[in-house]
């Protein structure tokens, strides 16, 4: 069973629960996981996909019968008049039946626009494995080393072979980029779009200057900037901006960008671990904001003398965490102390993939990779 799971069995039986997050990230097993709970119990359910044909006719016509307690719409976001669909059919039936939605990029594009359905549903992102969440009887160390080779995402993850994960990856690419981008975006030079992915998949760690890289595609920043923004929508790749709250020269506009595939990540060895950090970060805040409902935000510190720190956790806008990330080097840089002594975090941590002995000095904690992802995501 999927993290998310128990939470979102409790959330039912309140309102109904929209799944979003990456394409191929397990959100139908999870959701006919679900289901499987609700026969157990003997509470009955039915499960619909709207890219069946015979699924989509049935639920416009509304067939399921009174025994069935829940109600499973997946990829419903495709019907255009969904919205009002949902919030009919949930305000007449709610008193029968509780309702699970799935969907990607244009479930969660609409979560952040207008929303007619407020206040009958809670929405939960679901992200690839990570060391926090892994199969039974699997070692961490095996669970770290596939993660870093093919990524999280349930199929090349269970699989652990390479090749098998490249030709699911190079397919991903294209139903992403070929389908959902274009259901989405009104985007015609799409062979562009992928010279520019390609670019940030080298660039994982670094400044991502989109005026440089538009030089290079002969495309404007302004274009360049859109693109990004869809790729996050696509739920490819997300954005770690600048934190400059109380820091004199901060570096204030170049993002970092980094993948939710870790199996995307181009660069050596060092750029792969820094996003297999960032990836781990991002789903422990979406799992925390989805369940207690704080807002949290993923950011990076660097000003203009060169001295930097990978990620800060802030919740409801308070400094949480500052974190960096080394590959193989176990001795604290002179970034974290720098920063700890100043804004005063609650917490200070150093994660390094290959360190014999986790430590702490002088409040700084320096902790093996697998024993600082491993941790429970609560």
């Amino acid at each position: 069973m999927r993290y998310g799971a128990p939470y979102i069995l409790k959330d039912l039986q309140k309102k109904m629960v929209f799944i979003g997050g990456p394409r191929q990230v397990g959100k139908t097993t999870l959701a006919q996981t679900i289901l499987q709970q609700y026969t157990e119990q003997k509470l009955g359910g039915a499960y619909f996909n709207w890219d069946d044909d015979e699924n989509r006719r049935a639920i416009l016509k509304k067939q399921w019968s009174d025994e069935q307690k829940l109600v499973i719409f997946d990829e419903i976001h495709k019907f255009p008049k969904w919205k009002n669909w949902v919030k009919g059919t949930y305000d007449t039936q709610k008193n029968k039946h509780t309702f699970l939605v799935t969907g990607s990029a244009r479930l969660d594009l609409y979560r952040r626009g207008g929303d007619s359905l407020m206040g009958r549903y809670h929405y939960w992102r679901l992200h690839p494995f990570t060391l926090s969440e892994i199969p039974e009887k699997m070692p961490p160390q095996e669970a770290y080393e596939r993660l870093m080779k093919v990524g999280g995402f349930p199929e090349p993850f269970l699989s652990g072979d390479e090749n098998e994960a490249r030709r699911w990856r190079k397919e991903r690419y294209e139903r992403v980029l070929k389908d959902d981008v274009r259901d989405l975006e009104p985007i015609h030079n799409i062979q562009m779009l992928s010279l520019f992915l390609e670019l940030l998949r080298q660039r994982v760690g670094g400044l991502v200057v989109l005026s440089n890289i538009a030089q290079e595609l002969q495309v404007s920043p302004k274009t360049l900037k859109h693109w990004l923004e869809v790729l996050e929508k696509m739920y490819v790749v997300f954005v770690v901006r600048p934190y400059i709250q109380k820091i004199p020269r901060a570096v204030l506009k170049p993002p970092k960008v980094y993948f939710f595939d870790n199996g995307d990540v181009l660069g050596d060895e060092g750029a792969r671990f820094e996003n297999l950090v960032a990836s781990h970060l991002l789903k422990r805040i979406h799992f925390l904001e989805d369940r207690d409902g704080f807002r949290y935000d993923l950011r990076y510190i660097r000003d203009k003398e060169g001295r930097e720190v990978d990620f800060v956790i802030l919740k409801e806008g308070q400094i949480e965490e500052l974190i960096e990330a080394k590959f193989a080097d176990g001795e604290v840089g002179r970034s974290l102390p720098y920063y700890a002594e100043r804004l005063k975090p609650k917490k200070a941590t150093q994660i390094v993939a290959h360190l014999k002995r986790s430590y702490t000095k002088n409040n700084l904690h320096v902790l093996d990779a697998i024993e600082a992802l491993a941790r429970p995501l609560s």
